[in-house]
């Protein structure tokens, strides 16, 4: 486990579902994942997470969430106290979701939103504060769990409008330069710092990339 004083989040995004492939926003409808074909990533990322323990699992409520879970962890279910939570779905999409960029591109209320980076929320959804919102009310109970329960290390699987919400504010990056792709994500690893304050000290692919060969 990792030491105290310390935390890691490992946060992964959900395999390749039909949506995905066909370039529509998904938020938070109930897509399930596209099998067979998301299984060479699931399995890719099941191998990287086989040799890990972690204290807890907190899981988005959706679909193809649950589904990827179900698969990398197989055999190791009971391990860990696993939450699903509604707070780390996708944000959403309202009007748009269902819809691809083809089909919305011309509309002057998309590229208005486009180019907010989010902060303009569409027609019927979220905005990325809202969506910031909510994600510190879940860092903030995941932060007591570490407190309180000595929590050290956490899995994550969600979506990826999530994770790169998540690297925009532990990266500090912009917004359109965090995306990941599906069945991969981010190690974020948190130090407390002499205030007593949790501050992201590092932030790493997951799978981690291959070595180098000579």
């Amino acid at each position: 486990m990792a030491a105290a004083g310390r935390l890691e989040l490992v946060v992964v995004r959900h395999g390749v579902t039909q949506w995905n492939r066909e370039r529509r926003y998904q938020g938070q409808r109930d897509i399930p994942l596209l099998l067979p074909d998301a299984l060479a990533g699931l399995d890719t990322l099941r191998g990287e997470l086989e040799e890990q323990t972690f204290d807890a699992v907190h899981c988005s409520d959706l679909t193809r969430c649950r589904q990827t879970l179900a698969h990398v962890i197989e055999g190791r279910e009971r391990a860990w106290p696993t939450h699903f939570d509604a707070r780390l779905r996708e944000l959403d999409f309202g009007d748009y979701e269902g819809r691809t960029y083809d089909e919305l591109k011309s509309q002057p209320f998309y590229r208005a939103w486009i180019d907010s980076e989010g902060r303009q929320p569409p027609p019927g959804g979220e905005s990325t504060a809202d969506l910031g919102r909510r994600l510190d009310a879940w860092f903030g109970d995941v932060l007591g769990a570490c407190t309180a329960l000595g929590q050290r290390r956490v899995l994550v699987v969600t979506h990826g409008g999530v994770i790169r919400e998540l690297r925009r504010r532990f990266e500090g990056i912009g917004f359109w330069q965090g995306d990941v792709v599906q069945a991969e994500g981010r190690r974020f690893t948190f130090s407390m710092n002499e205030e007593g304050c949790w501050q992201c000290s590092s932030s790493s692919a997951v799978p981690a990339p291959a070595s180098a060969t000579p």
